[in-house]
């Protein structure tokens, strides 16, 4: 650990022998909390064959089934807690833009666990008590805002709640509230890094030094893009409102080398997608999560749908996830082949004359599934460095990840731009039967 040890708390402080102590501690006391007081745990637990008091080892949890988005969508919009409603503080919702939401409640006790977790997830971003957070995540349903805004209220910061939207006057805060620290999506830190740039604003002479940045997929192509444009470390934060939110693990500023779960918390597995099967630290897969001290809405293997590895803990005992590179329901099959929105992202990103502005339209031409690439050129890029542009994305996506695509290279500020989570694909396909 190279940070100074008064600045961790005691959990960061554990040796690997002890964290796993109270990992099985936890995970036994949060099975059995499920188990007794939730009939949807208790009825899938029995149908597998299997009781919390089976799990006398970490390894056991792999006898418990999974549980599924599906599962909360059928047990809308109560069925999943564990306590009474008079003991809920708060609910948070999906947007439900496929289906029912899920709905998941807070006790004062989980409110307080999750500040707690973002706090951490700060300080270890490189914020610190006395800085002020420019908080750009929606505030809402969503989980982003509010728990951001509490975490770093909990670490001691002053927030700035400007949530998403109005874009122009975020970079008029920014210049005149001066903070140090700024939590927002990547796609829209893009965004006001136009709006900055539109206003004849140099974005390296900000006060920012810090940028958290998550809720969505990101590659290490586009922290090069912000941190050289913004003069700032970019660092990922990771969560999911059925597990907690944001804050299920943060990036540290001084690796920058994967996000360390916040195990005491949450107890990560990476299982193969298709069979189920755990696998071992190293092997890349889907994320599950089981939780291990929440009370309102204790969840046992839940199905991220994120694909990542396990790697061993660096800067802190915790072990690490690997940046998310697309979740397994973001997955295009492209006639035949496997493409995720990040593997596009990396290309736009390393081509000359390209914003870091694309779409991925997605048509159906006689019985085939077709994709074009729609990017931004960069201001002042004239029509010849944009047929270079587009031949070379078309080279590399077809060598590098072995499709044949469309490029088409649109004017500044063209496409849609982002004021939360970014919409990468746009899907026109014909339905078939």
């Amino acid at each position: 650990m190279t940070e100074a040890a008064d600045l961790l708390d005691p959990a960061e402080r554990l040796d690997l022998e002890g964290l796993r102590a109270l990992q099985l501690e936890r995970l036994r006391s949060s099975l059995r909390h499920a188990y007794d007081h939730v009939p949807f745990y208790r009825e899938s637990f029995d149908k597998a064959g299997v009781h919390p008091d089976d799990c006398r080892s970490l390894s056991d949890l792999s006898r418990f089934p999974f549980t599924t988005k599906a599962d909360l969508r059928e047990n809308y919009p109560y069925g999943m807690f564990a306590v009474g409603r008079d003991r809920i503080r708060r609910l948070h919702a999906s947007s439900g833009t496929t289906g029912r939401p899920t709905v998941v409640g807070y006790t004062e006790g989980d409110l307080s666990m999750w500040a707690d977790m973002v706090a951490r997830s700060i300080r270890a971003a490189g914020g610190r008590p006395g800085d002020t957070a420019h908080v750009a995540y929606g505030y809402g349903l969503f989980t982003g805002g509010l728990g951001a805004h509490y975490g770093a209220e909990r670490l001691g910061c002053t927030v700035i709640p400007a949530s998403g939207g109005m874009t122009s006057r975020q970079v008029t805060l920014i210049q005149d509230l001066k903070p140090e620290i700024i939590m927002v999506t990547p796609s829209y830190m893009l965004t006001l890094l136009d709006e900055f740039e539109r206003q004849g604003v140099d974005p390296r002479s900000t006060s920012l030094r810090v940028g958290i940045f998550g809720a969505e997929p990101w590659t290490e192509r586009m922290r090069q893009e912000i941190e050289e444009r913004f003069a700032i470390d970019a660092v990922d934060i990771y969560g999911l409102s059925e597990v907690i939110g944001p804050g299920v693990a943060q990036e540290c500023v001084e690796t920058k080398d994967g996000l360390h779960i916040w195990e005491d918390h949450f107890y990560p597995e990476v299982i193969d997608p298709f069979t189920g099967e755990v696998l071992p630290e190293g092997d890349r897969g889907e994320l599950v999560f089981t939780s291990l001290t929440k009370e309102a809405m204790p969840v046992v293997r839940y199905r991220t749908r994120d694909l990542t590895r396990l790697l061993p803990g660096t800067a802190r005992v915790f072990r690490r996830m690997e940046k998310v590179t697309g979740r397994s329901d973001d997955m295009v099959i492209l006639r035949g082949v496997n493409l995720f929105p990040t593997q596009i992202e990396e290309i736009v990103l390393r081509t000359p004359g390209v914003a870091p502005h694309f779409q991925l339209r997605l048509t159906t031409e006689g019985r085939m599934d077709s994709l074009t690439v729609r990017a931004e050129a960069r201001p002042g890029t004239d029509a010849t460095v944009r047929d270079v542009a587009a031949r070379s994305i078309v080279a590399a996506v077809k060598d590098g990840i072995g499709v044949s695509v469309d490029v088409e290279i649109v004017d500044p500020e063209t496409l849609e731009r982002s004021v939360g989570k970014i919409r990468r694909i746009v899907d026109l396909r014909e339905k078939r039967d």
